[in-house]
């Protein structure tokens, strides 16, 4: 899983209709106020784009076994429910981990119809070391700053050179947040949760979680299975894999998707001039690489920025014109400038993303042990890459400071569970960032699930980005509860959005960035 925040303009894609069932246990629409409900003062901070938006902050235990101990600070959202019918909060997550969810909040209150938003407050909140809560992790600055060693390690010095790197993301990260550092794992999120419901005056929960905060939600729901009222999970985290594992497996899907750009871009040749063979295609993206580890453009993209560019494509397809665009200038006739700007674009990480990555490591390197052997690394890592070489090295080095971390590891949890109400799962069948393998684990792992499968798609986070049949089915569970039921592996199927097309008319350009509120929203590689 690895988390990459993509800046991309467009306007958010809001679900048509409205629903008015009142469900069976909905709550009177001003609560009852529990004593810790008076720590929250909520104060105005909305924005053009979420002008109802209000914040918050909550101090939580670090250690929560020690409850009257060191204290951090919590950063909420929350647009206000305006119905007469309220059914409680719904929390809300962007995934990562590492990702900030404050904004998310006023998305999904505009994405979803109206009169089923209306009904719950949506809270956005960024998870401990993230962002506005405090302490915010900020272990090595600049180190994404370009350009970096290539990460293909084809000699003994580059692979030291990345080790190095490794290294001393891992010790800086100890030497600033010794303290902190056993704390931040999912579980202690987990327990974060409750506590903002407590302090919500909730007797129960509502949660919505794409990419990572979909095992975020099921450790949630683990721990606190009688706190759980509905449960929405999109884009699922294979919980078996956690964290080594399931990074292993993007790997392989992520060049799968990288083949389907070619593929996408031969069927375009009239618009890119690339070719229409998707193989020649494809060698003629690593030769571009090869160039670029050589010279790298405008002395800012080297091979490995050149993977970090292209990465956010295995993610939205939505990205792909862009992407092509950049690549043709840079193999038709040698033009950096599409390529400079797309890495400004999608790969470029200011300091919100070094804040971001210090948490996604922090969190996976304590959530699940990982090797601490390198030569493990390196067997695992060329053995993939020999099957699949788009991203494989540049994803072990984003992760291979959990090789080195200061601290110790936790088990995985195991997020089976049999006392839930029922849980509405999304996932699409050709998904890089959680495979369709998670999903499907999950529905089996969550007694009374129901699964809806995006039959072709290959996006991550596919509710509330332009899918009809989706978003009803959400919107139906979020209003009443209703789930479909089906039999086989799957309980409803919706068949995918087409791809998109070259920008060559603004109609088309308009259509292309359809969605992509929500993916500069998610976080990448989880």
């Amino acid at each position: 899983m690895r988390k990459r925040a993509a800046v991309l303009c467009g306007a958010a894609a809001v679900v048509a209709g409205t629903l008015t069932a009142v469900p069976a246990d909905a709550s009177p629409s001003h609560p009852p106020q529990t004593a810790r409900a008076a720590q929250l003062s909520w104060k105005k901070c909305g924005t053009d784009d979420y002008p109802t938006l209000q914040c918050a902050s909550l101090k939580v235990p670090l250690d929560h076994a020690r409850p009257k101990g060191r204290q951090i600070t919590l950063a909420l959202s929350r647009v206000p429910h305006t119905s007469a019918t309220y059914q409680g909060p719904l929390l809300v997550n962007p995934g990562g981990p590492g990702g900030s969810g404050l904004s998310l909040a006023g998305f999904v209150a505009s994405a979803l119809p109206k009169a089923v938003a209306s009904q719950y407050d949506v809270i956005g909140f960024d998870p401990r070391g993230v962002g506005g809560s405090t302490p915010a992790l900020d272990c090595r600055p600049g180190h994404f700053d370009p350009v970096r060693p290539d990460s293909l390690p084809l000699t003994a010095p580059v692979e030291r050179a990345n080790v190095r790197r490794a290294k001393a993301f891992a010790a800086a990260c100890g030497s600033k947040y010794a303290s902190v550092l056993p704390y931040l794992d999912t579980p202690d999120t987990a327990r974060d949760m409750d506590a903002i419901r407590q302090a919500l005056g909730a007797r129960r929960l509502n949660y919505f979680g794409y990419s990572y905060g979909t095992y975020l939600g099921a450790v949630y729901a683990k721990l606190y299975p009688q706190r759980v009222r509905r449960l929405v999970l999109d884009s699922i985290v294979d919980p078996s894999g956690v964290w080594y594992e399931d990074n292993l497996a993007q790997d392989r899907a992520f060049d799968d998707r990288h083949r389907a750009l070619m593929a996408w871009i031969a069927r375009h040749d009239a618009t890119y001039h690339l070719g229409t063979d998707p193989a020649r295609i494809e060698s003629r993206w690593y030769a571009m690489r090869t160039a670029l580890a050589k010279e790298p453009a405008g002395g800012t993209v080297g091979a490995s920025e050149l993977e970090d560019t292209f990465l956010p494509g295995g993610y939205y397809n939505g990205y792909w014109p862009y992407l092509a665009e950049a690549f043709a200038a840079y193999a038709n006739d040698g033009s950096t400038g599409p390529l400079l700007e797309a890495y400004r674009s999608f790969a470029a990480v200011d300091a919100s993303g070094d804040n971001g990555y210090s948490v996604y490591s922090a969190v996976q390197c304590r959530d699940a042990v990982w090797p601490r052997a390198w030569s493990r690394w390196r067997a695992d890592n060329w053995a993939v890459y020999g099957k699949a070489p788009f991203m494989t090295w540049n994803n072990a080095w984003y992760n291979a400071p959990c090789a080195f971390w200061p601290v110790s590891s936790l088990r995985p949890v195991d997020v089976t569970n049999r006392k839930l109400p029922p849980v509405l799962l999304f996932q699409a069948t050709n998904d890089a960032a959680t495979p369709y393998e998670g999903g499907a684990l999950v529905h089996r792992m969550l007694r009374g699930s129901s699964l809806v499968v995006e039959q072709g798609g290959g996006n991550h986070g596919i509710t509330l980005s332009g899918n009809a049949c989706l978003d009803d089915h959400l919107a139906r569970y979020l209003a009443d509860g209703t789930v479909p039921r089906g039999s086989g592996g799957a309980d409803a199927v919706c068949a995918a959005l087409p791809d998109p097309q070259p920008l060559s008319t603004e109609a088309a350009a308009s259509g292309t960035a359809r969605g992509s509120t929500l993916h500069g929203l998610l976080g990448f590689r989880g």
